[in-house]
């Protein structure tokens, strides 16, 4: 694997672009803590103007290679215009990795860190034009998602609004080939996502499945959620928190679902869930339902990143099932110093996908780094998900918030080990996290590696939550 890592490099956002050459160091810094290396190493660097960062996208425009970031909710001066604005989508040119250039920043919904921004960002090229599909706020009134046309980077423009009035939107997709998207988020105008709004959905997050094969005309398909969920339905609610993000590969969805306790993964079959009946009924919501995996009540399913067809070397002589389908399910750490379950990354065997089933487990010790001790959240929060052959099927990269970036093997999914990671050091910029309250509260500066994705040319991009610049 190490000389897997040699042939390629890796790209750290906040935005922060590193290089994989075998080599470890920990410099310090006055505040905070300084970088820490092994197998990975700094390429470039982008502060994006020290807005709390959510998701990269890195597509490829034309001989461009460009970075689009969501944001948190929150507010900072944009250099560019010399204006304060809400955070939203920054947008920078990564085709030289050494250099990043930021382009652009798009402002997003008002509100603090869990209510405006413009957290995901999702990229397709249709009919000639590349368009970002992006949402708009979190728990604002008027959250929902929308679309802009970026063909020109530097100059993007808004063509339509697909969805309006939601609250705790979140991790879409988007299928380039198709158009067809499905979106996060809760019920219309609901002031509290856990209580039942206009529509009638009992859960904090469904999906709102729309045609955007036109992206100035959306048109929507259906809703979708887990029987239990739907209007009408009584009893204990399925999943209260609901759907965290859904990836597609082929003629398959796969849903993660309830974040950091209580979740499940999902395996729906794509066809039947466009085509078969909308009316959100208990049939017509289990009928495109493959299978159901429930976690452990202490975990939840952040991202569900199908791996298929997987050749297990091992396993060659064997006569029978030595190619194997996987998806790396990832439960979110979400307190401050570990005063919570600690969270892992699962491989679930899929191969049978009427019977999913937790083959292997991937987590960093909390010693000896000592990441308890060291200030934020520890433990996972999402995986890759790049299909790119470069990593697909060999290795995800995992983000660990104060942990960093942790870039696993997987071509032995029954066993998969670290061989890299990354710690970027923090700024003046980066924002303390605290446990306790009044005079027991306590506070430190720590990396948050929020999120993180790889591109065709092998670099890998971390967002940091934390303001880090």
């Amino acid at each position: 694997m190490a000389s897997l890592l040699r042939r390629h490099s890796l790209i750290v956002l906040g935005l922060v672009l590193i290089s994989a050459v075998a080599w470890s160091v920990s410099a310090q810094t006055p505040r905070g803590h300084g970088a820490e290396a092994h197998h990975m190493g700094l390429v470039g660097h982008d502060d994006l103007q020290g807005r709390s960062a959510y998701q990269p996208t890195i597509p490829k425009q034309g001989n461009r290679v460009i970075a689009y970031v969501g944001h948190h909710g929150g507010k900072a001066r944009n250099p560019l215009t010399g204006v304060d604005e809400d955070n939203g989508t920054s947008i920078v040119d990564v085709s030289d990795p050494a250099r990043p250039r930021y382009l652009v920043h798009i402002p997003g919904a008002p509100g603090g860190s869990e209510q405006g921004g413009a957290q995901m960002a999702r990229l397709c090229d249709r009919g000639g034009k590349t368009y970002l599909l992006r949402t708009f706020g979190n728990a604002v009134p008027n959250s929902g998602d929308e679309v802009w046309d970026v063909t020109d980077p530097a100059k993007p423009k808004k063509v339509s609004t697909v969805v309006t009035g939601l609250t705790s939107t979140h991790k879409n997709w988007w299928e380039c080939d198709t158009g067809i998207a499905y979106l996060i988020g809760g019920d219309l105008a609901k002031a509290n996502p856990l209580q039942v709004g206009p529509s009638g959905w009992r859960t904090g997050r469904m999906t709102k499945i729309y045609d955007l094969s036109d992206p100035t005309k959306p048109v929507f398909i259906r809703d979708f959620g887990l029987v239990g969920q739907e209007p009408g339905s009584t009893g204990p609610v399925t999943i209260p928190q609901g759907a965290h993000g859904p990836i597609v590969l082929g003629n398959r969805v796969y849903f993660a679902y309830g974040t950091s306790a209580d979740g499940a993964l999902q395996i729906v079959d794509r066809q039947k869930l466009l085509t078969g009946p909308k009316e959100p009924t208990p049939a017509n919501l289990s009928a495109p339902e493959i299978s159901r995996l429930y976690m452990s009540p202490n975990w939840g399913g952040h991202t569900a990143f199908p791996v298929l067809g997987m050749t297990i070397g091992d396993w060659g002589p064997n006569t029978k099932g030595n190619t194997r389908d996987f998806v790396v399910l990832v439960s979110e750490a979400i307190a401050n110093e570990c005063r919570e379950f600690r969270h892992a990354t699962f491989m679930v065997d899929i191969t049978t996908e009427t019977r999913p089933f937790s083959v292997a487990t991937f987590q960093v010790p909390g010693s000896p780094g000592g990441f308890c001790r060291r200030g934020g959240r520890f433990g996972p929060h999402s995986s890759s998900e790049s299909f790119a052959p470069i990593f697909y099927k060999k290795l995800v990269f995992i983000a660990y918030f104060n942990a960093g970036v942790r870039a696993v093997d997987i071509r032995n999914p029954y066993a998969p080990r670290e061989v890299a990671s990354y710690i970027p050091a923090t700024t003046e910029r980066t924002a303390e996290r605290c446990v306790g309250d009044g005079e027991a509260r306590a506070c430190k500066v720590a990396i948050q590696t929020n999120n993180v994705e790889a591109d065709g040319r092998g670099f890998v991009y971390l967002a940091d939550r934390a303001n880090t610049a």
